[in-house]
């Protein structure tokens, strides 16, 4: 059983930054992939950024489009803490939304098991 707990949201004002961090407990030996989600009100769950366990990231929405996030967001991991890191720099009021972190582990089968955390809020106003 894995835990994934989200700190490091709360509101800011456009331009700020804020950096997210999803701690992972529990029987863990190792973690694939983790990623960052989003969901805005009255939107459909979206991909915010993934990294695998080898380091490699890549960033959901439209690359050079307003609302790409690539660019000002980065995601990172500190492996050895089980730690997910979601560094968010010039934020827009778009980018409010409630940020779900996700962990694909490893099981005994040799598939994965996914998990997610609780959410945790996200609000930048203009």
């Amino acid at each position: 059983q894995v835990q994934l707990v989200e700190s490091g949201g709360g509101l800011v004002q456009a331009g700020g930054s804020l950096r997210l961090s999803c701690a992972a407990s529990g029987s863990i030996f190792s973690i694939n992939t983790m990623g960052w989600y989003r969901q805005a009100p009255g939107k459909q769950r979206e991909l915010v950024a993934t990294i695998t366990s080898g380091g490699s990231s890549k960033y959901g929405g439209r690359i050079n489009s307003a609302d790409s996030v690539k660019g000002r967001f980065t995601i990172s991991r500190d492996s050895a803490k089980n730690t997910l890191y979601l560094r968010m720099n010039s934020l827009k009021p778009e980018d409010t939304a409630v940020y779900y972190c996700n962990a694909a582990v490893p099981t005994m089968y040799g598939d994965d098991s996914t998990y997610w955390g609780q959410g945790t809020q996200v609000t930048v106003s203009s």
